[in-house]
């Protein structure tokens, strides 16, 4: 454990840094895993809302710096993808 009070200070900051990231990249898979879910499931309407609802949270994701850049990129460009497939 820490013994200055500033690295006690920088240690209460990373774990509550740890657990906003944590949250926030949860709600990331989730809004993937549910988009990708009703592409699947052939709803046109649906699969193009939570599809970009979806990039939305992946853009503030990669804006925060929480996944790399090209990840979300190429996970954006699959979701896509997918939900113009489903839109067919």
């Amino acid at each position: 454990m820490a013994n200055h009070k500033s690295a006690i200070k920088r240690h209460r900051q990373s774990l509550k840094r740890r657990d906003a990231n944590r949250s926030a990249k949860a709600e990331v898979r989730t809004a993937l895993k549910k988009a990708s879910a009703v592409s699947a499931s052939g709803k046109k309407d649906e699969a193009l809302k939570a599809t970009r609802q979806a990039e939305s949270l992946m853009s503030k994701a990669s804006k925060k710096g929480l996944f790399h850049k090209k990840t979300l990129a190429r996970k954006v460009s699959r979701l896509a993808k997918q939900a113009n497939k489903a839109a067919k």
